[in-house]
């Protein structure tokens, strides 16, 4: 018989950061990059204001990751703090509620007392078993609140050079426009099929809204500059 490999991924937390921050990055200053297009007749400008952009989107999706970090971290401390002290001081009511969950798990009636017991015998593994199991909640990385901020602002800060680097390497603002237009589809495109691919869904149905999305908000941001300008 063959083994048997489950694979799984691991690193859902950075995934979703990459995610992130790779939306915002290839959305965001791709819509103002377009939206300036109809507004001003300089690269120059454009380049500049796009680099004042990402360097504020990334420090602030940054911050956001961090803060967001902590605060799962905090709740976590937290609410286990509190779970201590009901152990410690609620111990048969808590046993109550490790019996109830077993129970739901399926374990036998005749054999609850015994695997209850065996749990609540180490004060540790309760509280932690109590976390996961009542609570629903895991314990946070504690690496997460120096990962997220550098892969949230990471990506937006790569990401958003994408539909930049045309107007760095061309004088002209309408053809510097139609070719960040190109890269910028082609970069959602290619992450919409790579975030499709992680997360499980159909590859060209993620890829072509990915697209449609970050294609929208550059559209919707170029004509309402030709409309006030």
């Amino acid at each position: 018989m063959l083994p048997h490999h489950e694979h799984h991924l691991t690193s859902s937390a950075a995934l979703r950061d990459f995610v992130i921050g790779m939306s915002d990055g290839l959305t965001v200053p791709f819509a103002l990059a377009a939206g300036l297009s109809g507004a001003v007749d300089s690269t120059a400008i454009i380049v500049t204001a796009g680099m004042a952009e990402i360097a504020a989107g990334a420090i602030s999706m940054g911050l956001g990751g961090y803060l967001s970090a902590k605060t799962e971290r905090d709740h976590y401390e937290s609410e286990k703090r509190r779970e201590e002290s009901e152990v410690e001081k609620l111990p048969h009511v808590e046993a109550k509620e490790v019996s109830d969950i077993l129970s739901d798990f399926g374990v036998p009636p005749e054999q609850l007392p015994v695997v209850a017991g065996s749990i609540c015998q180490h004060p540790k593994q309760w509280v932690d078993f109590m976390m996961r199991f009542e609570l629903g909640l895991e314990r946070p990385d504690p690496h997460r609140l120096v990962q997220s901020p550098l892969i949230i602002g990471g990506a937006y800060a790569v990401a958003g050079l994408v539909p930049l680097a045309p107007y760095v390497a061309m004088r002209h603002v309408i053809p510097a426009l139609h070719a960040s237009i190109a890269v910028s589809l082609l970069a959602l495109f290619a992450f919409g099929a790579f975030k499709g691919y992680y997360t499980g869904q159909k590859v060209l149905k993620s890829a072509l809204q990915t697209m449609v999305i970050g294609s929208a908000a550059a559209a919707a941001a170029f004509f309402i500059a030709r409309l006030v300008s």
